[in-house]
């Protein structure tokens, strides 16, 4: 201990010239961040997740009216990359080329997350992958039941993979409906562009199977800034500039990502009033999960539709595009 203290007396002795030597000034914030360099925080992230079972229970109160005393269950989920359901095989065209080109593994991977604070307050949080291609996922969940003094399963044999071009999310310190029925303590934005590929599953209760089901973007045919044009009319010019500032080929903006193949969701969730009928609050009911959707544009395909295993055809939806949708969830 004799010795600790002598090393740790020479140490200061040693220092006291150039404390001596150097003007100690207090550091705000910003000099702070200049030390650091950095502007926010980046996380980098692999992972598979298995869950055995989800479980909701709507616990009966009692109240006059209710039934509640059921559960709904999701069974045997997997959450990763592709590789779950298509196993190692090359799987998405990340150069156009023609030729699959990013290869599928069990884990959800190659995914960086960029949280940044702006100067008004807002959390901005960024989900992107470290080598700049889309992020491949993969979901598998073996049934989903209605369980109570009886049971059934609603959906079984579930599968499906997909990718990830883009996730923003912004958490405003603003409420971004305040007109609408929010209540201006703020609101979660979501803008987000995927496919999703080769989805199956059957719903046995219905005795319906879907296999094949796709998810991708409204392609060529598609007006996105509702002008009158449209690629295959062959009047939408490659790179036009959009009254939303973004061109239609920059992989980084809605319209972008897509016209190179991706479905586009821009969704509002904040705290809020009751629907009266015309979007706006309140019905009387306060303090109510508020859901904006803003816009969606997406394809829908499902290669085959099967009603008692017998398959009756494919059916497609062409441009589909969801505007102006409002939703009130609370309890009852």
């Amino acid at each position: 201990m004799k010795g600790l203290k002598k090393i740790a007396l020479a140490t200061a002795v040693a220092a006291a010239p150039f404390a001596a030597q150097a003007e100690l000034t207090a550091m705000n914030d910003s000099a702070m961040g200049n030390v650091t360099g950095q502007a926010g925080v980046t996380i980098e992230l692999e992972t598979q997740v298995s869950i055995g079972q989800f479980k909701y229970t709507d616990t009966a109160s009692g109240a006059a009216g209710d039934i509640g005393g059921g559960s709904f269950t999701i069974n045997d989920i997997e959450l990763g990359g592709a590789g779950l359901v298509t196993g190692t095989n090359p799987i998405f065209d990340t150069t156009g080329d023609g030729t699959p080109d990013t290869a599928a593994t069990g884990l959800l991977d190659d995914l960086s997350i960029d949280i940044d604070l702006a100067n008004d307050g807002d959390a901005v949080i960024s989900v992107h992958t470290i080598s700049g291609q889309p992020i491949d996922w993969g979901f598998t969940a073996s049934s989903m039941n209605l369980e109570g003094t009886d049971s059934t399963t609603l959906i079984s044999g579930l599968s499906a993979w997909g990718m990830l071009g883009k996730l923003d999310i912004r958490v405003d310190t603003e409420d971004a409906a305040t007109n609408l029925g929010g209540t201006g303590d703020g609101s979660l934005n979501i803008d987000a562009a995927f496919t999703v590929n080769n989805m199956n599953f059957d719903v046995p209760f219905l005795a319906v199977g879907i296999q094949g089901m796709e998810i991708t973007g409204a392609g060529a045919n598609f007006d996105y800034d509702g002008d009158g044009n449209t690629f295959a009319a062959g009047n939408e010019t490659d790179g036009e500039v959009l009254s939303s500032g973004e061109t239609i080929t920059d992989p980084t903006s809605d319209a972008g990502k897509v016209a190179l193949g991706f479905a586009n969701v821009n969704m509002d969730v904040y705290k809020g009033n009751g629907l009266n009928g015309s979007g706006l609050g309140s019905s009387g009911v306060t303090d109510v999960l508020r859901v904006d959707v803003n816009d969606v544009v997406m394809d829908v395909d499902i290669a085959s539709v099967a009603i008692g295993g017998t398959s009756i055809g494919s059916v497609a939806l062409d441009n589909l595009h969801v505007q102006n949708t409002r939703l009130a969830v609370y309890g009852h």
